[in-house]
């Protein structure tokens, strides 16, 4: 193995079984992203379920995508500004369904089904959404693993808790706007991998619509990595991941 290869600790797990994009969701239904609801679907489908987690302003991990409330709740606002039971508290829009924590998440699925939580980054510095995860996972017996675009994320991972399986969200070339809060330099690093002597992920996720990718191939060529593909939605999305990767991360239809 390369000296600044990862020495990968990804069980068989993470990749036996299609990955529910936040968890099995579906808004025409009712549905909505990283729900109760879509939980429940994605476990009665015996999928693994790919969820999002934030802070919230008294420093619970939220399962919840978004920075602002806007989109998906009948609130406004970024989420951040909200204590946990404010959140909560706050309607969906076309669902019952309310807010969970991180812990209501893992008392539903009780580890039927794997669970891989990305931790959403301000890209601050600020690593207490790993902190808080890795605390609340600490009482899990289930199947779990944490990753994140955000590199210190990851690192903080591999400091705190080695043990839990951490992987690294990435893409090649991260030119939609969202990214403009990135560096050039930031980019480019990222999309070539040149953290992994901190982060030393167990596994990688990469977007799908730029596999395959030169600088994956070169870790993968050096190690077992497991590779993850995201988000695929389209027939060609998944003949690309079929190719490519070692599992899929998917919304939209039923594998």
């Amino acid at each position: 193995m390369a000296a600044d290869a990862p020495s990968p600790n990804a069980p068989a797990w993470l990749t036996a079984r299609p990955i529910a994009h936040r968890a099995l969701h579906d808004a025409a239904r009712g549905v909505i992203e990283n729900t109760p609801s879509a939980v429940d679907a994605a476990v009665a489908r015996d999928y693994a379920i790919e969820v999002d987690i934030q802070l919230s302003a008294d420093g619970e991990a939220m399962v919840f995508h978004d920075d602002t409330l806007e989109r998906l709740t009948r609130a406004e606002g970024p989420a951040k500004a909200l204590t946990a039971a404010q959140l909560k508290a706050v309607e969906m829009r076309g669902t019952a369904d309310r807010m969970m924590t991180l812990d209501d998440l893992l008392a539903r699925v009780g580890g039927q089904v794997p669970l891989i939580i990305e931790m959403k980054s301000h890209f601050d510095g600020n690593t207490a959404v790993a902190t808080r995860a890795v605390q609340v996972l600490a009482g899990y017996g289930g199947p779990a693993a944490l990753m994140s675009f955000d590199p210190a994320l990851v690192a903080a991972v591999r400091t705190l808790a080695p043990h839990i399986p951490r992987g690294i969200t990435m893409e090649h070339l991260y030119d939609d706007p969202e990214w403009d809060i990135l560096s050039t330099e930031t980019k480019h690093a990222w999309g070539n991998l040149r953290h992994l002597p901190q982060t030393r992920p167990d596994f990688i996720a990469h977007y799908v619509k730029e596999l395959p990718s030169a600088a994956v191939d070169r870790v993968r060529a050096a190690s077992t990595l497991p590779l993850l593909a995201w988000t695929v939605r389209t027939e060609e999305d998944r003949a690309v991941a079929a190719r490519y990767a070692d599992q899929m991360i998917f919304e939209g239809f039923l594998p």
